[in-house]
C-alpha cells in the first residue's frame, strides 16, 4: 500500500487514494492533523503528536518541535539522555503516521509519497528521504508542496491551457510556484521561496511584544527557555484569535503572576510589515523566472495554515490586484495532493493519465577562477551549469579551460545556490580529473550535470583530448552508510512507545497539566481537582468510565481556555 504524506513544520498528515477519491487518514485521536512534535513522558516513553505538543510549555527540555527547519543540518536536539538529528525526529513523526495509516486501512503500508518545500535544497531533500527510510517506508517520490496543492485544487482535471500561482505559507516555510497546464501536462514554470519564513515568525513578533511590555516584571527571566515556550503557545493562540477578531488578549503566567497585553489587528500588521515585505520578493522572482506577469495568471491559490491570517490575504490581494482563491483547505491541500500523486504512482484507473514536470529549485554549478586586476586570479566564483527553474529531468554541459601552463589536474567543487561566490552556496561534493600538459586555457574540460525528478544529481567530467572521464553521483554521507542507517532504524524502533489507545488519555493529562501552570488561584485549584479526578478514574481501568471522564475533563478545559487547536 502506498500513501501520501505531508511532513509539515507545525502539523503533519497522511492520505490515501481509494475508491476513486482522496481519504485523509485520522490518527488515534480521530484528527486528520498530527502535530509535528516529539517528546518524552515522565517515565521516559516516547510521545508523538498532540500529547508531546501539550507538554512543550511544561517540559521544554523533553519536547522538540519545528525541527523541519533544520533538516539537512547536523543540529542535534537533546531529549532527556538521548540526542536526535532532525531527520530522526521527522522519522518518529512519519512512523506514527505510518502506524495510524495501517490501523485505519487494515493492511501494511510500505511506500509513501512525501512532500517537501519546493525550495528545499539537495541536503534537505536527502534528509527527508532518509527520514522516510528510518520510519520503514520506501519513499517513492519527493513531491514539491505547491505542486501537491495544485493537484488538490484539481488542475490535473482541467482541459484548457491555464496558469496558476500557488502561494504556500506554512508554519515554518514559504513556497511560491507558478504552474501551467496544457494537453494533460502539468508543468512547473518556476519555484522559489524562503525556508525560514512562516507562521512561527509571526508568532515571534507577538512574543517579543509581550516581553517588551513586561521587561521589568520578568527581569532576568525574560529569555528563560520555559517561559519562551509558554510565550510561543500564547502567541499562537492570540494570532489565531486575530484571524476572526479585531483584537485579542495574549496572556502568560510565570512565577504566580499573569502578564497580559492586548493586540489589535492594526498593531499586528504594523509589527509584521518586515515579514510581509519578505513575502513579495519570492513572488516577483517566480513570475520573473517564469516569464509571466500577474495578469497572465488565471488564479492565485492560497495554501498553508498561515494564509488564514487576514493581513497575509490583504498583502496577496494588493500584490495581484485581485482576491486569491481559498477553494482548497489550507491545512489539507498538500496531503490531498500527495495522496493523488500516490494514486497516480499506483496507476489507479479512476485517475486519468497526467504528465507532471517539475523544476530544479536551485542553480547547480562549479567553482571557477577568473582573471583579476594586475594579472591576479580571483577564485571561488560560482559558474552555474543548470540554472534554477530548469524543467527536470535535465542535462546541461559547459566547457572549461585550464588555468595554468602545464597544469596536471582539474578539481571541480560542486555547489548548489544562487550566490556569486561559492562560499555562500551549499557545497555538494568534488570531482578531480587529470589533464594533459599544455598552455593555459588550451586544454578543454567538459562538465555535464544531470538532474532527475527525485533530485538525484550526477556529474560527468570529460577531457576530450584524452577521453579521460570521471563521474560523480551526489550521495549524502549518511546514505552511503547503509549499516549505520539500519542501526539508527533499529534504535528508533526500540524506543518505548505508548500504545495508540492511550494517546487520548495522555494528551488530556498533558493539556490539564499545562492549564494548571497557566492559571492561578481558584482556577488552578479547580484544574488540579479535575486532573486528580481523571487520574483516579484511570486507575480503575474501566474503558467506558475513562472515556466519559476524559470527555468531561476536556469539556471543562474548553470552558476555561477555549477549544484546543491543531
Amino acid at each position: 500500500m502506498i500513501i501520501g504524506i505531508d511532513l509539515g513544520t507545525t502539523n503533519s498528515a497522511a492520505g490515501v487514494w481509494r475508491d476513486g477519491k482522496v481519504e485523509l487518514i485520522p490518527n488515534s485521536l480521530g484528527a486528520v492533523l498530527t502535530p509535528s512534535a516529539v517528546g518524552l513522558d515522565d517515565d521516559g516513553a516516547l510521545l508523538v503528536g498532540l500529547a508531546a505538543r501539550e507538554r512543550r510549555s511544561t517540559h521544554p527540555q523533553l519536547t522538540a518541535t519545528t525541527f523541519k527547519r533544520y533538516m539537512g543540518t547536523t543540529r542535534a536536539t537533546q531529549l532527556g539522555r538521548q540526542s536526535y538529528q532532525p531527520e530522526e525526529l521527522s522519522a518518529l513523526v512519519l512512523a506514527r503516521l505510518k502506524a495510524d495509516a495501517e490501523a485505519y486501512l487494515g493492511e501494511p503500508v510500505t511506500e509513501a509519497v512525501i512532500t517537501v518545500p519546493a525550495y528545499f535544497n539537495d541536503k534537505q531533500r536527502k534528509a527527508t528521504r532518509r527520514a522516510g527510510e528510518l520510519a520503514g517506508l520506501k519513499v517513492e517520490r519527493l513531491l514539491n508542496e505547491p505542486t501537491a496543492a495544485a493537484l488538490a485544487y484539481g488542475i490535473h482535471e482541467l482541459a484548457d491551457e491555464t496558469r496558476f500561482l500557488v502561494f504556500d505559507l506554512g508554519g515554518g516555510t514559504f513556497d511560491v510556484s507558478v504552474l501551467e497546464i496544457f494537453e494533460g501536462v502539468i508543468e512547473v514554470r518556476a519555484s522559489t521561496g524562503d525556508n525560514r519564513l512562516g507562521g512561527e515568525d509571526f508568532n515571534r513578533l507577538l512574543v517579543d511584544r509581550l516581553r517588551a511590555a513586561h521587561r521589568e516584571a520578568l527581569g532576568a527571566d525574560a529569555m528563560n527557555e520555559a517561559l519562551t515556550t509558554r510565550l510561543e503557545a500564547a502567541a499562537e493562540k492570540a494570532r489565531r484569535a486575530l484571524t476572526q477578531a479585531e483584537r485579542a488578549e495574549m496572556a502568560v503566567t510565570w512565577k504566580d503572576r499573569t502578564h497580559t497585553i492586548e493586540i489589535t489587528t492594526e498593531d499586528f500588521e504594523a509589527a509584521a510589515a518586515p515579514l510581509l515585505a519578505k513575502l513579495k520578493e519570492p513572488v516577483s522572482r517566480a513570475l520573473r523566472d517564469g516569464g509571466l506577469g500577474p495578469n497572465d495568471l488565471k488564479e492565485i491559490i492560497l495554501v498553508g495554515g498561515a494564509t488564514r491570517m487576514p493581513l497575509v490575504r490583504r498583502t496577496v490581494t494588493r500584490m495581484f490586484g485581485r482576491f486569491p482563491s481559498t477553494a482548497v483547505h489550507p491545512d489539507e491541500a498538500v496531503v490531498a495532493g500527495a495522496a493523488i500523486q500516490a494514486g497516480l504512482k499506483s496507476r489507479d484507473a479512476a485517475l486519468k493519465d497526467v504528465v507532471m514536470t517539475d523544476v530544479c529549485p536551485y542553480s547547480l554549478g562549479v567553482d571557477v577562477a577568473e582573471p583579476g586586476p594586475m594579472g591576479s586570479m580571483r577564485t571561488g566564483i560560482f559558474s552555474p551549469v543548470i540554472e534554477r527553474n530548469t524543467v527536470v529531468p535535465a542535462s546541461r554541459a559547459k566547457i572549461f579551460g585550464t588555468l595554468q601552463n602545464n597544469q596536471r589536474k582539474v578539481i571541480f567543487g560542486i555547489y548548489q545556490g544562487e550566490a556569486r561566490m561559492v562560499a555562500d552556496n551549499v557545497r555538494l561534493g568534488e570531482v578531480e580529473i587529470p589533464v594533459p600538459p599544455g598552455k593555459a586555457g588550451e586544454v578543454a574540460v567538459e562538465c555535464r550535470f544531470s538532474y532527475d525528478v527525485n533530485g538525484l544529481i550526477e556529474i560527468d567530467v570529460l577531457v576530450p583530448q584524452t577521453n579521460e572521464r570521471r563521474q560523480l553521483v551526489i550521495v549524502d554521507e549518511d546514505d552511503q552508510r547503509s549499516s549505520d542507517l539500519e542501526q539508527r532504524r533499529a534504535a528508533l524502533a526500540a524506543l518505548k512507545v505508548h500504545p495508540r489507545d492511550t494517546d487520548a488519555n495522555r494528551a488530556a493529562i498533558a493539556r490539564a497539566q499545562r492549564c494548571y501552570e497557566l492559571f492561578l488561584g481558584e482556577t488552578r485549584e479547580h484544574v488540579g481537582a479535575l486532573l486528580s479526578q481523571f487520574e483516579g478514574v484511570l486507575e480503575g481501568q474501566d474503558p467506558r468510565q475513562i472515556e466519559i471522564a476524559r470527555q468531561q475533563l476536556l469539556t471543562a478545559l474548553d470552558a476555561l481556555e477555549g477549544e484546543s487547536f491543531l
